[in-house]
Formats: C-alpha cells, structure tokens, sequence
C-alpha cells in the first residue's frame, strides 16, 4: 500500500485509496478539491492587516503538536519553520502595517497549509484546525447565492466574514485577535480529534 495515497481519518483508522479505479478517482478529485480550497480559503484571510499571519500562526502551532504526536520531526520542522517566518513577517504587518503580504504570500501560506495536513496523512483535519479559513470562504459563497437568488439582498453587510465584523465597528486589531482566538479552539478540537483517534485505534 502506498502511503502517497492512503489518509488517516481519527476513529476509523488508515484508509487506501488504491484498492481499485473507483476510489484512485476518488482520492484525486478529493485531492484537488481540498488543494484548490484551502489555498483560496488562506487568500481569503488576507483581507485586513495582520489577519492571515495570526490565524495562520495558530495553525503552525497545531501542526507542531501534531508531528509530535506523531514522532514525525519532518512535520515539526516544517511547520516551525511555518511559525517563525508568519510570526516575523506579523511584526510588519501588524495594523497599521509597514508591509503587506499580497496574493503571491498568502497563496504561498496556502500551500504550505495544505501540505501540512498531507504531510501528517490526515488532511481532513484542515476543517477544524483551518475553521477561519472555512468560515471566510463560506461567507463568501453565502453571500454571492445569496445576492443573485434574491437578486441584490445580502446576508453580510460585506464578505468574506471579517469585512462584515469591520463594518460593524470593529477595529483592524480586534478582528485578528478575536478570529485567531476562534481557530486556536478548532486547533485545539482538532489536535484533540488525531490524539484521541490515534489512542483509540491503537487500543482497537
């Protein structure tokens, strides 16, 4: 069994996708998919200054227990590398920023996330611990079905979500600490999520 091709899913165990054409169609469209989403979804974050960096930084970290739990150094590695770089470009670009990030770092952010969950076997652990990035592109697509079925009315004042919250009053710095709040609780649920599951096939 290749391990390129076979996922861990907490509670259920490791799943192959090699066992026929079926489930290696299912993997690939999975995979683009999750790519294609998470990467979008990290761009989306980068709306207001500091945003992306800091929720970002919250997932580094989980990343970095997570390899641990794993006895998986390369993971640990990477991702610290994820957290010192986000953590260093935030001194800059936190509001008001001195410089900004653009599509090219949070693309790039993007990517390194994605691997990050490909590189621990379980990419679908991304939803809890990437729960910001969910809610910004799901804001984003909430808004626009929204808009053209009803043709003009809105559900957020403005999408992605921490447009709608800066509209409200919020100022730049709030909405990053609060949001970055949000994600370290799916990256705790998420950590969580692998610790528990992995003791529990373990025992099984």
């Amino acid at each position: 069994m290749s391990h390129n091709t076979s996922w861990y899913i907490p509670f259920i165990g490791r799943v192959n996708f090699e066992k026929n054409i079926f489930t290696a169609v299912v993997f690939w469209i999975l995979s683009i998919f999750i790519v294609y989403g998470c990467v979008n979804s990290v761009n989306l974050t980068d709306g207001i200054d500091g945003l992306c960096s800091s929720v970002t930084s919250t997932v580094a970290i989980a990343f970095i227990v997570l390899g641990y739990i794993q006895g998986f150094a390369g993971l640990t590695i990477f991702s610290g590398a994820l957290l010192g770089g986000v953590l260093g470009f935030l001194c800059w670009n936190w509001n008001p920023a001195k410089t900004f990030m653009g599509d090219t770092g949070s693309l790039f952010l993007g990517g390194m996330v994605v691997a990050l969950g490909y590189m621990c076997k379980c990419p679908i652990i991304l939803l809890p611990i990437g729960i910001v990035y969910v809610c910004e592109t799901m804001s984003d697509i909430i808004q626009i079905g929204y808009f053209k079925i009803t043709h003009g009315k809105r559900v957020f004042k403005m999408a992605p979500i921490h447009h709608h919250f800066e509209m409200c009053g919020w100022k730049e710095k709030k909405i990053c600490v609060v949001f970055s709040f949000v994600n370290a609780i799916g990256c705790v649920i998420g950590v969580l999520l692998l610790y528990f599951g992995i003791s529990q096939n373990n025992i099984n």
